[in-house]
């Protein structure tokens, strides 16, 4: 799951091959700062980063893994059990771990906190694309994606919405260098969640996600969108979505009509 097909590695990461590697028992203890199994557990995110396990794909037994990196299972549980509840990885009961993939229906609408009234799980969105094209990144845009002046970044502009009525307005934009080949046409084909398609086609995924929140009044052309008088109350949700290595891989734009639903969030 590398950023592009071109930076996955084929290569498979062993204790040899990272410098400092823990190993149980060796007679060095691993360094304060860094425990045994937050080590191993970025290793396994590096098996991640570079591809060598897909989206979807089961990763090595906990066994297998503690043999690969010579610390106990026991170290590989933990670090995989940080990874699970992060949403990178996923148990199957009686099946093993498998890395964790957009496309899942439970995970679908991981970053979508909009729910009815009603407190249900959130509810089927049915997509509409209204535009979907390469220009030159704003300056907002190369700030907020660390692109470099001039750089090429792909917009997309969709609403989604609930029963026939439109919810949502997003703006949505890309680095043009990871998207090449998106259209409105593959977007409108594609059945599936927008960041399964990222994941499955432009090897992309979004891994986690910060999300800024305000109030703003509709105008014209927004409330043409969604249905709404001029001047209406809508939620501004910025959203900055990240790959491995916290890389900024997308930023968006939604701007969400709560007259029937609300934004939901869990702190913990």
């Amino acid at each position: 799951m590398a950023l592009s097909a071109s930076s996955a590695s084929s290569a498979p990461i062993t204790p040899s091959s990272v410098t400092g590697v823990p190993v149980e028992g060796a007679g060095e203890a691993a360094p304060a700062f860094s425990p045994l199994y937050q080590q191993i557990k970025a290793l396994i995110m590096r098996g991640l980063q570079g591809g060598e396990w897909k989206p979807g794909e089961a990763i090595p037994s906990e066994l297998d893994l503690a043999a690969r990196f010579r610390v106990s299972q026991g170290t590989v549980r933990k670090a995989i059990d940080e990874l699970a509840a992060e949403n990178l990885l996923v148990r199957r009961q009686g099946k093993g771990t498998f890395v964790a993939t957009h496309s899942e229906e439970h995970v679908q609408y991981r970053f979508l906190r909009l729910q009815t009234e009603d407190g249900g799980p959130p509810p089927p969105m049915q997509r509409h694309f209204l535009d979907c094209r390469r220009t030159r990144a704003p300056a907002d845009v190369v700030r907020a994606l660390d692109l470099k002046p001039g750089d090429m970044a792909v917009q997309v502009r969709r609403t989604l919405s609930s029963q026939g009525r439109p919810v949502v307005l997003d703006d949505i934009w890309l680095p043009g260098h990871l998207f090449k080949g998106l259209t409105a046409e593959r977007l409108s084909e594609y059945k599936g969640p927008l960041y399964g398609l990222f994941e499955t086609e432009f090897g992309v995924r979004m891994i986690r996600a910060e999300e800024k929140i305000r109030a703003v009044a509709a105008d014209a052309a927004v409330a043409e969108l969604l249905g709404v008088a001029i001047g209406a109350p809508l939620l501004s949700v910025e959203r900055l979505s990240r790959t491995y290595g916290d890389k900024p891989v997308e930023w968006r734009r939604g701007l969400y009509q709560t007259a029937t639903h609300h934004y939901r969030n869990e702190l913990s």
